[in-house]
């Protein structure tokens, strides 16, 4: 996925951040690994390139993204991993046997959200929701 077509200069300004060199060089490596990403993982990627960025600046580069909606986590494999947003929710089936994960699409969810809301008036935040099981191979 890449991230050229969202102005997320904007995003950062509208909450009172910017868009420094260092968090465009995160972005554009989480981007750049196309995939669910540990934080293990983006930050070898970082360095590589930018040895001079440090772990630390990492994971508070990725705890912004994820408050402001840049990027969203997920459980997977017990390690938090990351990808950056999609512009619509989608969600993950995780195979707890092979690891495989399959998209879901949001749709599916659509239903809970407004039997939340009218029923008990509450506002869900389902955007990135990870469901264990059993995929159809391993079952």
């Amino acid at each position: 996925m890449t991230h050229t077509t969202t102005d997320y200069a904007t995003t950062l300004r509208s909450a009172g951040h910017r868009l420094t060199p260092q968090r465009e060089i995160i972005l554009d490596a989480l981007c750049d690994l196309g995939r669910h990403t540990a934080i293990g993982d983006l930050y070898q990627a970082v360095h590589a390139t930018t040895p001079t960025i440090d772990l630390a600046t990492v994971y508070r580069t990725m705890n912004l993204f994820a408050e402001l909606g840049i990027v969203v986590s997920a459980e997977i494999d017990g390690q938090t991993v990351y990808e950056v947003a999609a512009s619509t929710p989608h969600h993950h089936l995780i195979c707890r046997s092979c690891g495989s994960v399959t998209t879901l699409s949001h749709h599916h969810f659509r239903q809970l959200e407004a039997h939340l809301n009218d029923e008990h008036g509450f506002l869900a935040d389902i955007d990135h929701i990870t469901i264990h099981g059993l995929c159809a191979n391993c079952r």
